[in-house]
């Protein structure tokens, strides 16, 4: 039993404490923070527009139909361009999209974790649409009469009615999307970037000792999906609640 220890920890040293080695978990931990945060919030943003284009066009499409008006056209064209954008961006794997992005579209570019950025912010923005789509099209119908009653236009029965009770209904889909979006980003080093993956791997390449460093990782991923699904438990707990 003695020697087992020893053993650990002669692979504990020889890992994390030689030549400052752990310095590289945290820098990769960091790093995966904030791709995972500044992603999440173009995700949102880009989610919130496509959702709206598309749910505006499926709740006002028998009536704008009958009139053929210009607002009819464009809002069909726009409606097509975020189709097509949520068929390629769903229908294609995150690790092509990094690499086109990294080789090809934003080739310029020497900033990899800008690119990162960009890239898990474009591809979560497609499911985050479709999360608030569907949230927006869970709203009854009533309610957005009642907007018109008050004498709310449809934009204002939206932001004053319909959206604050979407995102009652779609925001623990949302904090899951964002737990996610966290595991994907450890594909992140295909360009180089030094996330959490990245930094195991580094470490092994160098100690060629796989065990200890792609466990400890697998542990630090393990502990954050735990505690961020904790978290949103409590959120929908508390939305429960609050129904009552």
């Amino acid at each position: 039993m003695k020697e087992w220890f020893q053993e650990i920890s002669d692979e504990f040293v020889l890992n994390f404490i030689k030549d400052n080695r752990w310095e590289w978990i945290v820098e990769g931990l960091k790093n995966t923070l904030i791709i995972t945060f500044f992603a999440t919030l173009i995700g949102i943003a880009i989610g919130i527009i496509i959702a709206t284009v598309r749910s505006t066009y499926d709740k006002n499409y028998e009536t704008m139909k009958k009139h053929k008006s210009l607002g009819f056209y464009v809002l069909s064209f726009f409606n097509f361009v975020c189709k097509l954008y949520l068929t390629v961006i769903r229908g294609t794997p995150v690790v092509v999209q990094l690499l086109i992005m990294y080789f090809i579209i934003l080739s310029f570019s020497n900033d990899e974790a800008t690119i990162a950025i960009i890239t898990f912010g474009i591809n979560s923005g497609a499911y985050v649409a479709e999360i608030f789509r569907s949230g927006v099209m869970s709203i009854d119908k009533g309610q957005f009469e009642a907007g018109r009653s008050l004498g709310f236009n449809y934009i204002q029965t939206m932001i004053f009615i319909v959206v604050p009770q979407m995102f009652k209904i779609v925001l623990p889909t949302l904090c899951n999307e964002f737990i996610v979006l966290l595991k994907e980003t450890s594909i992140a080093g295909y360009v180089g970037i030094v996330d959490l993956t990245k930094a195991g791997d580094l470490i092994r390449g160098r100690t060629f000792s796989a065990f200890m460093p792609l466990i400890a990782v697998a542990i630090i991923y393990l502990v954050l999906v735990m505690l961020f699904t904790w978290l949103v438990g409590k959120l929908e707990r508390r939305l429960r609640n609050s129904d009552h």
